[in-house]
């Protein structure tokens, strides 16, 4: 984050914190913010550490729409009239290209969060991921929507 647009955010965030909006308490709030900034310009995160918690940010935006989406798959699934033909249930194996622990365990976590999949278990030589979906016409598709969504993004964060 620039040192002038964080000087603004400090400012503002003086005044949200003491209730006073008058334009003398902006600019003891900016008065504040620079002498803040100017001790601590070394310890301000640098632009690597902004843009890996953009990248989460990224991650939790994806998470959000998936679950959304995914929700509404489900509910339209089961307001069906005949459910037992629009169900295709199926336990697919999703290729990992994540390899730590921390990165297998929450793509994990993600695909069981979303409504209508879940996460049953790693081969032995953590190459698979087993994922059990509610609905599968097309495997390939859940794999390929698995690797481009959640894996991509998560990659990217512990990069």
């Amino acid at each position: 984050m620039k040192l002038p647009l964080l000087v603004i955010v400090l400012a503002l965030i003086w005044l949200a914190i003491t209730g006073n909006f008058s334009g003398a308490n902006l600019l003891f709030g900016a008065l504040i913010a620079v002498g803040a900034v100017l001790l601590l310009r070394d310890s301000v995160a640098p632009p690597r550490a902004l843009h890996r918690l953009r990248r989460i940010v990224s991650l939790a935006w994806l998470f959000l729409y998936e679950l959304n989406l995914s929700a509404i798959r489900v509910a339209i699934l089961v307001l069906t009239p005949n459910l037992k033909s629009a169900l295709r249930p199926a336990v697919v194996a999703v290729p990992l290209t994540v390899t730590s622990d921390a990165e297998i365990t929450l793509l994990a976590n993600l695909i069981t969060l979303t409504p209508g999949t879940l996460s049953i278990d790693v081969s032995p030589d953590r190459s698979h991921l087993y994922v059990h979906a509610l609905s599968v016409p097309d495997p390939q598709a859940l794999i390929a929507e698995i690797g481009a969504g959640f894996e991509a993004r998560i990659r990217k964060v512990f990069q």
